[in-house]
């Protein structure tokens, strides 16, 4: 029951492909490589996903429900750290607590509004219609300036408004949901924001850690419930970089009261 892309059987052959569809290689049991829990490619819809760095590649196993089959271009340090945590070992700087910062974000994932800065992300659990919802907290380290401009105003609300944002009033109701964003999670931890380029499906990355970033346990089981991060945008120096949870939901709910907030619901796939 596995399932093997284009992309995939382009880059391990039609032999090995062919010889995985047939049961002679397929894992049987696994742990997904999204949501980490335990699968079975015998009794269920299983993707393959292929990892690939300058030197290093490894084929994994998820949950068909979680991620399609694909391949994810990931740098070498990160594709070692994703195979330390398939065997065990803790990557180099991996967190054990969320909120979390994740590192900076690589120059050429930056909007193009925000080349001259860094975006943080935090990583969070909201409580959303009476549910604790997966949330991501986007936040750059200075003012973004529209691309050209001279002007000293910060365009990141309104530059994310025109992607597809929305202001968010009440942080007690879902964002509305994005066209052509994601979130991409493999090897139950997070690599990347997503953004459609236009053509046809594809899309690029948005902001992307230089390491994947580990999340908790409680928030990886939500969002392997509902299928869906909400991302929430603020502008420099709204949110900070807050210790605990409900400091979190506080100083969003602060920044929405003054207008300082956007949002989006998007889906947990991958590219």
């Amino acid at each position: 029951m596995l399932d093997v892309s284009d992309d995939v059987r382009a880059e391990i052959g039609d032999e090995e492909a062919d010889r995985l569809l047939a049961g002679d290689n397929a894992p049987g049991a696994y742990d997904c490589t999204s949501c980490r829990t335990p699968g079975d490619s015998e009794q269920e819809r299983t993707s393959t996903v292929l990892f690939i760095g300058e030197e290093t590649a490894v084929l994994a196993f998820a949950h068909a429900t979680c991620i399609p089959s694909q391949v994810v271009s990931v740098a070498e340090e990160q594709l070692k750290g994703a195979v330390r945590s398939i065997t065990g070992e803790p990557a180099d700087g991996a967190q054990a607590t969320v909120p979390a910062p994740a590192g900076p974000a690589a120059p050429d994932a930056a909007p193009p509004a925000a080349r001259q800065a860094t975006l943080g992300v935090t990583c969070g659990l909201v409580l959303v219609e009476d549910d604790l919802r997966p949330a991501l907290v986007v936040e750059p380290n200075s003012p973004i300036a529209r691309p050209g401009s001279i002007s000293l105003d910060d365009d990141f609300l309104p530059l994310l408004q025109e992607q597809g944002f929305r202001p968010v009033a009440d942080v007690s109701v879902l964002p509305v949901r994005g066209a052509g964003w994601s979130v991409l999670l493999a090897m139950g931890q997070l690599h990347a924001v997503l953004q459609g380029s236009g053509e046809a499906g594809s899309q690029n990355a948005w902001w992307k850690a230089h390491q994947p970033l580990p999340v908790s346990d409680g928030w990886r089981a939500a969002v392997n419930k509902t299928q869906t991060v909400l991302v929430y945008a603020a502008p420099h120096g709204s949110i900070g970089q807050q210790p605990r949870e409900d400091l979190m939901r506080d100083a969003l709910e602060k920044a929405a009261a003054q207008g300082r907030l956007v949002g989006m619901a998007m889906p947990l796939a991958g590219t």
